[in-house]
């Protein structure tokens, strides 16, 4: 049924389709007699599937990656269908429009998409009035850099929005890592990003609450790099990385090279970037061992891609691209496969599966 719905919403420009299906399910999700038969369905209760990371407890290890609800308007609809957390933004500080329009495509034939969409978003402010209360999801925030705001005064910018959100958030994520705010990816050098995460990290340790902080890191970075972020997480006694974000390459794609050029700009995300984020993942598990916990997102199409990153080390793993080609029943799948493979093989939880070395 969905790929007939998809095949509908594929015929509206990119973001117009996520929109009206992001309008549709919490519509269907605000009637109580739906929402407790989607969630009695689709949610994860199998003690398998529990994770206890980041000082928290997850029903299921896989979560949907920031993006999809840019200001936590349906972080508790999106619960419902089997995701073990949701993460909500990029938010700024300041809110913002983002870039111009059209700024998401599809690229159908390598089940991927490029977005530029720029951090568009209501504001910390907004967001933390939407957060406030009990819920029933684990909800991280990813935090970004305002576009106007120099890159100077990035630390600045990134405590402000921690300093709004700090007492709503399950854990937050310092993104310096999109590939669509000018700048932003040079933060991730070490002499750059330290200051940043010293500052939320302040507000987080003078907090009540004290959520978990990590910081997410790009594919496109050299390994040296790569390792440098992990030892400044690990200096810094962060609770983990989040590996990886989109990429900014064009390699591997069966879409024709003339209508990649088209869509212009922007991070790739997909199966195209697979390998790339296992990787990184692998590099990132290697280098802080046990002492942070590492998410993976990138290219997770199946239980087969999600399976593979947890054998890799990774603590919890995220999905976005998959999700939107998979449709509403894909973190209900890959929860029923990956609680069968635990049980076939005796496993007492799914940590058994992280390497040992």
């Amino acid at each position: 049924m969905y790929a007939w719905l998809r095949s509908f919403l594929f015929l509206l420009p990119a973001e117009l389709a996520h929109s009206v299906a992001f309008v549709a399910l919490r519509c269907l999700m605000a009637l109580p007699l739906i929402s407790s038969l989607v969630r009695w369905w689709l949610c994860p209760r199998d003690p398998l599937l529990r994770v206890s990371a980041l000082g928290l407890t997850f029903p299921s290890p896989l979560g949907l990656a920031a993006g999809f609800d840019k200001n936590a308007v349906g972080y508790s609809a999106l619960s419902g269908l089997g995701f073990g957390f949701i993460e909500v933004g990029t938010v700024t500080a300041q809110p913002q429009p983002g870039n111009p329009k059209p700024r998401l495509f599809r690229l159908s034939k390598d089940r991927a998409l490029i977005n530029r969409m720029g951090f568009n978003n209501h504001g910390a402010a907004q967001m933390r009035g939407r957060l406030l209360g009990p819920r029933a999801a684990v909800v991280g925030v990813n935090l970004g850099k305002t576009k106007v705001v120099p890159e100077e005064q990035a630390a600045a910018d990134y405590e402000s929005s921690a300093r709004e959100l700090v007492e709503v958030s399950d854990y937050l994520v310092v993104n310096v890592s999109s590939p669509n705010t000018p700048g932003l990816r040079n933060l991730q050098s070490v002499t750059k990003l330290r200051p940043i995460l010293l500052a939320v990290q302040n507000i987080v340790r003078n907090s009540a609450r004290k959520p978990a902080l990590l910081v997410k890191i790009a594919p496109d970075l050299e390994d040296a790099d790569v390792d440098a972020v992990a030892d400044l997480a690990l200096e810094l006694k962060l609770a983990g990385v989040i590996a990886t974000n989109t990429t900014i390459a064009r390699d591997g794609l069966s879409t024709a090279s003339e209508q990649v050029a088209a869509c212009g700009i922007g991070g790739l995300s997909g199966p195209v970037l697979k390998a790339r984020a296992l990787a990184v993942l692998k590099r990132v598990r290697l280098r802080v061992g046990e002492k942070l916990e590492v998410i993976a997102v990138g290219g997770i199409e199946d239980a087969n891609d999600a399976w593979e990153r947890l054998q890799a080390g990774a603590s919890l793993i995220q999905v976005y691209t998959g999700f939107i080609y998979g449709g509403p029943l894909f973190a209900y799948r890959i929860n029923q496969e990956l609680a069968r493979r635990v049980r076939e093989l005796g496993l007492a939880s799914l940590r058994d599966l992280r390497p040992r070395d």
